[in-house]
């Protein structure tokens, strides 16, 4: 704890260093404003949930600290002042000045909103921050959000998915028609072109759902959370890879007005904090699933599973189908899948020699 706080005065002191300095041959710049702020920020997660919801307490505390207290964050969990999947609204409307969840949860506003969450098949994490930080995807993002009064940052990230539990066998296209799967997302749609029904839940409702057979299977996210919430206990298949969600990115946003009446120095820790959070979380994820997927297959009650070649490639190609429609009815999806396949074109042949190339020999 001393350690932490010694670390936050001298981020808070050398930001205020930084507003007084002076560049040679310049004038001075502007001074950092005294003024404090207290602010509230909404999210799609349960109190305190491991990786999504201390993610954001995290990055509470992390924006207090660097910024010597002038800037609080009150966190709210999920129905503690808006519902789970309300905290963007509440946001744009200046409920509250900031909100953290994934974007694909608001396809049905902002269709074009999936690609910076995950797109089946697509980026990793590696290359889901390359695009955002390096190409063009934060700036493409910041201006698909300009007409909903709201800044994005990405804030948050947990790697490649597990495919998910289910309570009967996939050892064909045919076993897919007809499931009721908790799916959120393009890969949502996906699923129901192939014959399921998907139904989006908060992770409140999702054990129970599986527990009763309102839901035949889940996705959710990796073993860290899945044995936390006992998908184990009333599941008995987990399939792998996550092929709908190969790096889903999660999202914080600020409401517009709230952002603009920030001094620079205060809208720099904002930035500073959420990409901090975002390389926090992964390595909590790829720490997390590792000690929790040694659990499960302890477990002889679980069935680890791999999805079925056929079917993966048939899922792969209905996301093809989609992903084109998106950007022929939508100008700003197809600006933004023109990018986003762009990078992903290039990447690809420099992931196969090296990350691709490089797990093969430990295999």
């Amino acid at each position: 704890m001393k350690r932490r706080q010694f670390v936050g005065s001298l981020a808070a002191a050398a930001g205020l260093a930084a507003c007084s300095k002076q560049e040679d041959g310049s004038a001075a710049q502007a001074p950092c404003s005294s003024e404090a702020f207290e602010w509230s920020i909404a999210t799609s997660w349960p109190p305190k949930y491991p990786g999504l919801g201390i993610a954001v307490n995290n990055l509470a505390n992390r924006i207090e600290a660097a910024s010597g207290g002038r800037l609080k964050l009150k966190v709210y969990a999920a129905g503690e002042l808006v519902p789970a999947f309300e905290a963007f609204d509440a946001a744009s409307r200046g409920i509250v000045e900031m909100g953290h969840d994934a974007a694909y949860y608001h396809k049905g506003k902002v269709p074009a909103a999936q690609f910076m969450t995950a797109i089946p098949f697509g980026m990793t994490f590696m290359e889901m921050n390359a695009w955002l930080y390096y190409g063009d995807g934060l700036k493409l993002w910041r201006e698909l959000y300009e007409p909903l009064n709201l800044v994005p940052f990405p804030c948050g990230n947990t790697g490649v998915q597990m495919g998910g539990w289910f309570n009967k066998e996939i050892n064909s296209i045919g076993d897919l028609k007809g499931l009721k799967m908790r799916i959120p997302g393009l890969g949502g749609e996906v699923f129901r072109r192939a014959g399921g029904t998907p139904v989006t839940l908060p992770v409140s409702e999702i054990f129970t759902s599986l527990q009763t057979g309102a839901i035949d299977a889940t996705e959710w996210v990796g073993p860290y959370n899945d044995i936390t919430n006992g998908f184990h206990t009333v599941a008995r298949y987990y399939y792998y890879p996550g092929w709908q969600e190969p790096a889903p990115a999660l999202q914080a946003y600020v409401n517009r007005q709230a952002w603009d009446s920030l001094p620079p120095d205060l809208q720099s820790i904002i930035e500073i904090s959420c990409q901090a959070i975002t390389t926090d979380m992964q390595s909590e994820y790829t720490h997390g699933n590792a000690v929790a997927l040694e659990q499960l297959m302890k477990d002889p009650n679980v069935e680890l599973r791999r999805f079925p070649d056929d079917v993966l490639q048939y899922l792969k190609s209905i996301t093809q189908e989609i992903v084109e429609e998106m950007a022929a009815d939508d100008p700003m999806a197809a600006k933004i899948y023109k990018s986003w396949s762009s990078f992903l074109a290039q990447s690809i042949p420099n992931q196969r020699i090296t990350e691709q190339a490089f797990l093969a020999t430990r295999l």
